[in-house]
């Protein structure tokens, strides 16, 4: 018997290392993937305007942004646009009030600095072409010639 049980414990000490091997074989395959799989090319991202045209206003609204173009505009672009799209401020409507609110939360929580003498300027300039409006999202459709679907 005793020769028997040395066998089963080989037998076992094998089976067990082979398993260990395996587990061994696929983390360290797992942790290749992982490492190693292609990245893509870091690329410069094209701007949709030319450098030559980004100070360019076409209909009274800048192009490069979609601000309005009005007195303050190049303040608010400078402070604005360091950290985040022309986008979230041009898609908002706020009272000066609600601005003042909206920059006081990102200088206490996004690490925004103090706008100095520019806030009165960017405050107004906010107020006056992103103020609330009673059109909602959409204005309504007019003048349309309607068509039967056949």
């Amino acid at each position: 018997m005793g020769k028997e049980f040395q066998k089963q414990v080989r037998s076992l000490s094998k089976g067990l290392l082979s398993f260990l091997i395996l587990i061994l074989v696929l983390f360290g395959g797992l942790y290749y993937w992982a490492n190693h799989k292609s990245k893509p090319e870091i690329t410069e991202i094209p701007l949709e305007v030319s450098s030559e045209d980004y100070d360019k206003v076409e209909n009274g609204i800048h192009v490069a942004t979609g601000f309005i173009d009005d007195r303050g505009m190049q303040e608010t672009i400078q402070n604005c646009t360091a950290c985040h799209s022309a986008k979230l401020v041009t898609q908002n409507r706020m009272s000066r009030e609600g601005w003042k609110a909206t920059i006081e939360w990102m200088q206490e929580t996004q690490n925004l600095w103090d706008l100095g003498a520019n806030e009165e300027l960017i405050l107004t300039y906010l107020a006056k072409n992103y103020a609330p409006t009673d059109k909602g999202r959409r204005q309504n459709l007019e003048d349309i010639e309607w068509y039967e679907l056949n």
